[in-house]
């Protein structure tokens, strides 16, 4: 059998362990329930991947994104390690079959959602394996003292029950110690064992700046380094936005954001990878999973929602060990909307209640009845149609799918579709009598094949990218089309579908976890707070900021931080002054005179005459007056 450095060196390519992965992983094969606080780019994965490797039987991984389980199974089986998640949608039929692909084909890795292990049938099948180590990623969702608090990750304790011998491992890289003591507590793991390492990063220097023109800052920074980037904002329009004004400017870049097609995502992701377009303009739907080493810096032109997210965004630069930035720029105006919009979207309980309770009767649905098969859902007509604030709509639907009274599930993979019921003739006659369509069909013709043959998946937006036409042109030209009877056009208008978990008792589902809900939204409004704090104190070294934040016991400056680069050049200019002055008298001048002659404040002035002191370039006599020698 391969010892846990020859995994690693076969499997990832690294000669040795970080600090304190090979602890971790010896603790976790010694059968200990362990917790791991790993920053940003810490490397946590393999810290569970390595221990099952070196054992029999499957370990299995529950995780809350989607997109971060896919992209870890697509990560091992590069490696050609087997790994298996459950597809979306899967019936039970295609989940046996998997199951017995897991018991029969030496996999090694089963990815999961919390919200799967609710299901009955799911949990029996899990029984059914050989599971050797149970992985919790993101753990502090466990938490509703944590930014992404998760209800379904309570219930992952039920696991303990069923597996009462098998070790946990839970992991993030964002926690309190409040946090932590309720992740230990909500697991009801066994005398943890607890790693901890610490926030402070050398290489890392966290500079925030107000500033008006944010735009030619960009392009300043952009001038200077020519390293992977990451730019956040706070909304989809201004990826592409950014994105466009760069590349206008001659800097490549692409964008991101969790609307776009998964084709597109996949296309913007590969070309930053490939560094073909070096920058990434995106929202906060891109980061999570992120293995790039050589990003040298991350800019936030939109603030983040709290002091964990920025640690999480800002912790993808420099994992190389070289010098890397995290940046922000941000104008007096940005925290004012950042306080009026963040805030003002985090709702309140009554308002929770209103929204749930018009879902219910948008859909007809009587007081206790609960009809289990999901229902199309428009969120905009939805919001449209009882005057609804769409951001704090989409909160409210959050928290609601959070407390499982309702799933919703995007319909990412579901299109319009088109079918041409004209003949190839008709269609051409059709294009010299109306001009202003030969174009449009022509690249409709093009970019789907069998279009004749057979109705046809569609995306209005890329025919739109295509057409250099906006996606709402596409879809009037569509209609037109199927007016004069050249196509059958069967539009998608619902961009959601949604289910309800529990019978309509409208008040009083809420008030059952009413208290919950209060608690965590309480939490956010802090959260805010704690980062707009954050943000303008400009009198502490940004990283001893984020240790205390983190519950860190060692304070130390980074000395890189745009307050210690402040503070150095306020010193250096304050040492210059303080020699100015007593240099040309050649006389014996009082700490009093020096603080009148200066502008500088008494602790500063104090703590330079001590370091000038001790650097022997003045001296002091019995009267305590200073003096060069």
């Amino acid at each position: 059998m391969m010892s846990a450095e020859e995994i690693l060196k076969n499997f990832w390519g690294h000669d040795s362990f970080r600090t304190p992965q090979k602890e971790i992983i010896e603790a976790v094969l010694a059968q200990k329930d362990t917790i791991a606080l790993l920053p940003t780019g810490g490397g946590k994965s393999v810290c569970f991947q390595i221990p099952a490797l070196l054992q029999d039987g499957i370990c299995l991984v529950i995780s809350p994104l989607i997109a971060l389980i896919q992209d870890q199974v697509k990560q091992l089986k590069s490696r050609g390690i087997k790994a298996h998640l459950i597809p979306s949608g899967s019936s039970q039929n295609d989940i046996i079959t998997l199951f017995d692909n897991l018991k029969f084909g030496k996999s090694k890795f089963l990815y999961i959602s919390p919200e799967r292990l609710q299901s009955e049938f799911i949990k029996q099948k899990i029984t059914e394996l050989n599971i050797n180590l149970i992985a919790i990623d993101e753990a502090h969702c466990i938490s509703e003292w944590g930014h992404d608090f998760r209800p379904a990750y309570r219930k992952i304790s039920e696991l303990k029950i069923l597996f009462p011998t098998t070790p946990f491992i839970a992991l993030t890289a964002t926690a309190t110690q409040k946090v932590l003591d309720d992740i230990s507590k909500n697991l009801e793991l066994s005398n943890p064992v607890i790693f901890k390492k610490s926030f402070f990063r050398e290489n890392l220097a966290y500079q925030i700046f107000t500033i008006e023109d944010k735009l030619s800052r960009l392009l300043q920074i952009f001038k200077k380094t020519k390293k992977p980037a990451i730019i956040y904002v706070n909304s989809r329009k201004k990826t592409e936005e950014i994105s466009n004004f760069l590349n206008a400017n001659g800097f490549k870049s692409s964008f991101y954001h969790g609307k776009l097609r998964s084709e597109n995502k996949e296309f913007a992701f590969k070309d930053w990878m490939t560094e073909k377009t070096p920058i990434m303009v995106a929202t906060n739907a891109f980061g999570m999973g992120i293995d790039k080493a050589n990003v040298g810096v991350v800019i936030h032109l939109s603030l983040p929602n709290s002091i964990e997210n920025y640690i999480q965004e800002a912790g993808r630069v420099g994992r190389n060990g070289e010098k890397a930035f995290a940046v922000t720029l941000y104008d007096n105006d940005d925290i004012r909307v950042f306080e009026s919009q963040y805030l003002h979207a985090i709702p309140t309980i009554p308002e929770i209640k209103k929204v749930y309770q018009k879902l219910f009767q948008h859909f007809q649905i009587s007081n206790g009845e609960l009809i289990e098969t999901p229902f199309d859902y428009n969120f905009l007509e939805f919001c449209k149609k009882y005057d609804f604030n769409s951001h704090k709509t989409a909160a409210i639907l959050q928290i609601l799918m959070n407390y499982n009274t309702i799933e919703l599930q995007p319909n990412f993979n579901k299109k319009s579709t088109i079918y041409f019921k004209a003949s190839s003739k008709q269609v051409l006659n059709y294009q010299q009598k109306n001009n202003s369509f030969i174009n449009f069909i022509k690249i409709l013709l093009r970019t789907y094949s069998g279009i004749f043959e057979q109705e046809t998946q569609i995306d209005e937006f890329l025919l739109a990218k295509k057409a250099g036409i906006t996606s709402y042109k596409v879809i009037e030209f569509l209609t037109i089309l199927e007016r004069d009877l050249i196509v059958t056009y069967n539009k998608l208008n619902a961009d959601a579908s949604i289910r309800f978990l529990l019978p309509r008792e409208d008040d009083k589902t809420i008030n059952s976890v009413s208290r919950n809900m209060e608690l965590f939204l309480n939490q956010k409004k802090e959260k805010a707070k704690q980062l707009v704090a954050f943000i303008k104190n400009d009198s502490v070294c940004r990283s001893v900021q984020v240790l205390h934040y983190f519950d860190g016991k060692q304070l130390k400056k980074c000395g890189i931080c745009d307050v210690c680069l402040s503070k150095n050049k306020k010193s250096v200019s304050l040492e210059i002054e303080i020699l100015t002055i007593l240099e040309p008298q050649k006389s014996y001048t009082s700490t009093e005179i020096i603080e009148q002659l200066l502008s500088f404040n008494e602790k500063d002035i104090l703590v330079t005459l001590r370091f000038l002191l001790s650097e022997e370039k003045i001296s002091i006599n019995k009267q305590q007056k200073f003096y060069i020698k």
